[in-house]
């Protein structure tokens, strides 16, 4: 596959590809092999100051454009993406290491969020409201809230970002990007196709840099950008968070998660077990809404459970390129080594490994896909993410005891609910502490919903219309007459 014309080793800063202002460059590996990509643009300070500055003038112009005007540069970028689709997957599965059949995927997911905020930013009303007093007219109109640093993930590096800069650009703001160290070629290969796509010098800016510390403090600092937008952990969040208090930025946080998924005795059992596993192992379970915690009710647990083992038995995993392949390596030999501390923990505790439970033959990060049963709710499985493909099987009795052990947790971004008695799919669906649900699916997010959490998950929401709004400012008019 050729991909190379999308191989770009620079910072994109003001329409331009250029090197750190120090020559700074930190290694990218491919981990499926642990072999190294390229060396990749280090951005500091003094890099992150000129993209502020840029975004900010940039901004002044593009936000003087009409929607449409925007929505047709917009279309534009959506069309490369689309047609370089196969080329843009192997780089993202090259620097991440997921199944190239899911890259595929994610292209085609993230660049939906530019075709849908191309139009929606088309739909940015305000309003009028009825007068207070005959004499006067009181109006509402929509401003994009001006430069906004988005910090994006590894684990869908094309897809985190467009989820952000579709909308940021749909209502007129400029953005500087962050992606993680790990995987900042899919970002920069984004950026080459919307300098083709003509979106002007300075609106669309990609910092690729290893001291995240460094490039955040001045992203938070400063008093022109507007609005921070991150996808990450709620460790991270918080740090940002309390570092945007000074200049008090409009926030989008979108942090850890802890799905459950709880299946009832009338589920669907092929069904569940269909989409437990499109849950759980999408990405070898690295994914933010992915099922962490698998609540099954009692009259159903073993058969569920020998399903579940029957079907993850027969896992294909390998590299990226490899035919059929579903389980790709871990992103570091950390997460492997917190998958290993989750399975010691639960085992200690009296769970019953059936399934998988070490590191796999092809080595590296590579992990086998595995299953505990009878699990309990004080392991660390149940209240830390583990990011890994590990289904922990949990057997419950009662729908208030399930609900219970759902809503165990400080954080509240997905969960799933099988079942097929539509008074329980409310009630259940209601009183789960989240900000997404399942209701007999596995896979849930798209461009024309809402995606967020509550609780410790996070704030604001990405796609739909709600996601432009995450862009925009309020102003209120008041005209005497």
């Amino acid at each position: 596959m050729d991909f190379h014309h999308l191989l770009k080793t620079q910072a994109y800063i003001n329409g331009e590809f250029i090197s750190a202002k120090n020559d700074r460059t930190f290694p990218v590996y491919n981990p499926t092999t642990q072999e190294l990509i390229c060396r990749v643009a280090c951005c500091g300070a003094e890099d992150t100051d000129f993209a502020i500055q840029a975004a900010k003038t940039a901004q002044a112009k593009w936000k003087t454009y009409t929607a449409k005007e925007r929505s047709k540069i917009l279309q534009k970028w959506y069309a490369l993406i689309m047609q370089n689709q196969e080329a843009l997957a192997y780089l993202l599965s090259l620097e991440q290491g997921k199944p190239l059949a899911e890259s595929r995927g994610e292209i085609a997911y993230g660049a939906a969020f530019i075709e849908w905020f191309a139009e929606e930013g088309k739909r940015a009303y305000g309003e009028i409201i009825p007068q207070d007093r005959a004499d006067r007219r009181l109006l509402v109109i929509k401003q994009p809230v001006g430069v906004v640093a988005a910090i994006t993930p590894w684990n869908f590096p094309n897809a985190m970002i467009t989820r952000k800069a579709a909308p940021a650009l749909a209502s007129g703001c400029s953005i500087i990007v962050k992606p993680a160290p790990e995987t900042p070629l899919s970002a920069l290969a984004l950026a080459e196709l919307a300098h083709q796509a003509g979106i002007p010098a300075g609106v669309f800016n990609v910092l690729p840099t290893a001291q995240a510390e460094e490039v955040g403090e001045v992203l938070t600092a400063s008093q022109d950008v507007r609005k921070l937008t991150f996808t990450g952990s709620t460790k991270v969040g918080k740090i940002l968070m309390a570092k945007c208090a000074d200049t008090v930025k409009k926030l989008s946080l979108e942090l850890g998660g802890n799905a459950p998924s709880l299946i009832f005795n009338d589920a669907d059992l092929d069904n569940a077990v269909d989409a437990v596993i499109a849950s759980k192992f999408r990405n070898s379970g690295q994914t933010c809404i992915c099922t962490n915690r698998i609540y099954v009710q009692s009259g159903i647990y073993r058969a569920f459970a020998d399903k579940l083992k029957e079907k993850v038995r027969s896992f294909i995993v390998g590299n990226f390129d490899q035919e059929n392949v579903q389980i790709g390596p871990l992103i570091t030999e950390n997460a492997v080594q917190k998958m290993e501390r989750h399975i010691a923990d639960a085992l200690a505790k009296g769970a019953k490994l059936t399934l998988g439970g070490k590191r796999h033959a092809l080595g590296g990060t590579f992990f086998e896909p595995t299953i505990l049963e009878d699990v309990s709710q004080e392991m660390l499985v149940c209240h830390e993410e583990t990011f890994a493909p590990l289904a922990p099987l949990i057997p419950f009795d009662t729908e208030e005891q399930a609900i219970t052990m759902a809503n165990d947790s400080p954080f509240g971004l997905a969960a799933y609910v099988y079942t097929q008695d539509i008074s329980r799919i409310w009630r259940v669906s209601e009183a789960l502490e989240t900000g997404l649900v399942g209701i007999n699916e596995g896979v849930i997010s798209n461009e024309v919903a809402p995606f967020g959490g509550v609780k410790q998950s996070g704030l604001g929401r990405e796609g739909s219309r709600h996601g432009l709004e995450e862009f925009l400012e309020i102003k209120y008019l008041c005209m005497k007459v």
